[in-house]
């Protein structure tokens, strides 16, 4: 495992000295709630790296490689084949008499817009591990700005998700039925969301890294009798180092 860490930064060392790009890694701490009854918050450590090349991109977990596209001094927009972790779900100790609803790998297609400051992305996902027949359509929209030395990137997301999205994550199956607890067949619905990365340089290399993130629950969500909290709060803390050649 080792060898292969060293080989892929080998390898993005490679790619920024040909192309005179800029790599970002680094590492922290992701927290997120679960709007569960009784199901405890997520604490995992996380690793970050930013790169791209204008082929292939890697931002925080999440992995592109772009097909399409066109990039300018003020404008770029770009169609690429994208790869993310969707951590939600709970296992069947959280929940009695639930089955377990994994947490999952999404990919698909995407396409960016960037216009100056502004940005938009619109992706369309699926589980690519075949875990659950879902799918969601995910747009955000953000701004980039600077306030002293912090560096701000709001957004504001739009996410619809399917009736099989919901279902597979709210729903409950007449199998799970309990006195406390109906059956639940869920229709699709649109979460939205509000976030922001914030950017310190401790040093001209060294930097504390943060985002924060609310998402409110779909109607169909938070009707479910799984649930008892309509938003989901996440966060990371880091520490990134970045370098360019």
């Amino acid at each position: 495992m080792k060898r292969i860490v060293i080989i892929f930064f080998l390898f993005l060392n490679l790619l920024a000295q040909e192309k005179q790009e800029k790599i970002t890694i680094g590492t922290g701490i992701y927290s997120q709630t679960q709007p569960y009854k009784g199901v405890q918050e997520l604490l995992l450590p996380s690793p970050i790296i930013f790169f791209d090349n204008s082929i292939f991109y890697m931002r925080w977990t999440r992995v592109g490689l772009y097909f399409l596209g066109e990039k300018e001094e003020n404008y770029a927009w770009a169609f690429s084949l994208t790869v993310m972790p969707r951590t939600y779900g709970y296992s069947t100790q959280d929940i009695e008499g639930m089955q377990e609803r994994k947490s999952s790998w999404e990919g698909g297609l995407s396409f960016s817009g960037k216009l100056k400051n502004s940005y938009i992305e619109i992706m369309l996902l699926t589980d690519i591990l075949d875990r659950s027949d879902t799918y969601v359509i995910k747009t955000d929209i953000g701004y980039e700005f600077k306030i002293a030395n912090f560096t701000f990137y709001p957004s504001l997301n739009i996410t619809y998700q399917s009736s099989s999205f919901t279902n597979y994550y709210y729903g409950v199956e007449k199998t799970e039925i309990m006195n406390n607890r109906v059956h639940y067949i869920a229709n699709s619905g649109y979460q939205l969301g509000v976030q922001t990365y914030i950017e310190y340089p401790i040093t001209q290399k060294f930097s504390t890294f943060i985002n924060l993130k609310v998402d409110k629950l779909s109607n169909e969500a938070q009707n479910s009798p799984l649930v008892n909290d309509k938003y989901i709060y996440s966060g990371l803390l880091s520490f990134i180092y970045t370098f360019h050649y």
